[in-house]
Parts: structure tokens; sequence; C-alpha cells
């Protein structure tokens, strides 16, 4: 896009400033009338034809190093909690491939609870139906715990 803006020559006498325009209520120029002053002043904007295509804008947000540590535990606890979980939940020999269980553990509810017996309670419900043993299942209870008061 180009903007230019183009000027007659001989338009102004040979001073420093342009005359002031006249004030609206003039009676001597219409509101569709350009000024003397003005007469020679147009502005040409062209377009090319070419759309250049936007950038797409991304916000980074930024944090300072105590909650980036906050978030980089957290993300450790949830990574570890997501590998266990598919430890609890897989049998090589009678899952065919790429079939799982969903199961979800949202560690907010369980930093909500009041006590480790409720979490201790509501882990073994939602984890009932794992595939490895119980004492497998008590200690991957009793390891998310721990990391839970970490957080």
């Amino acid at each position: 896009m180009e903007c230019g803006v183009a000027a007659a020559t001989g338009a102004f006498p040979a001073r420093a400033h342009p005359p002031h325009p006249p004030h609206a209520a003039h009676p001597a120029l219409s509101p569709t009338e350009r000024s003397p002053a003005k007469a020679g002043l147009h502005v040409n904007f062209s377009d090319k034809g070419e759309v250049k295509e936007r950038r797409e804008k991304f916000l980074t947000a930024k944090y300072g190093s105590h909650q980036m540590a906050l978030i980089r535990k957290r993300l450790a606890v949830e990574m570890w909690l997501y590998d266990e979980l598919q430890k609890l939940y897989e049998t090589p020999e009678t899952t065919p491939a790429g079939a799982s269980q969903e199961v979800e553990v949202d560690i907010d509810e369980l930093l909500d609870m009041d006590s480790d017996d409720l979490r201790r309670r509501h882990l073994t419900t939602l984890l009932a139906d794992a595939k490895k043993p119980q004492k497998d299942v008590h200690k991957f209870i009793n390891e998310l715990l721990e990391k839970a008061k970490t957080l």
C-alpha cells in the first residue's frame, strides 16, 4: 500500500506558512468546497492487489523463577502420574494394540480434599479395576499422596 501526497505548485505565495483556512461559519465557502489553500492537496492510496498473509501472533507469559519452579514441580508430578497409571493398566497379553482404559486422576481435586483418608478412599475407588495387583495399587496411592503434599 502506498501513500502519496501531491501538492499543486504555485498554490501558495512564497511565504513560510500557508494562510489559515476560514472557519466553518465563513459565508464564502460551502461545506463541500475546499479552501483555496487546500485545493491542490489530495492523498492517493493505491492497493496493488497484493494481500499479504498476516502473521499469527502469540502471547508469551513470563513467570518469575519461583513460579517456574512450582510449574516444573507440578508438571513432573503429572508426568509421573501419567506414567504410573499406564503401568497399572497395561496388560500386554490381553489388551489389543492401541486399546487402553481411560482413568483420570485430578490432582487439584485430591488437594481440595480435607484428609489423606478421603484421598486414599477416592483413589482406591478410581483405581478399583487396575490390572496390576492391589499391593502395587496401594504403593502407587501412597507415593501419589506423598508427591501431592509437595505441591
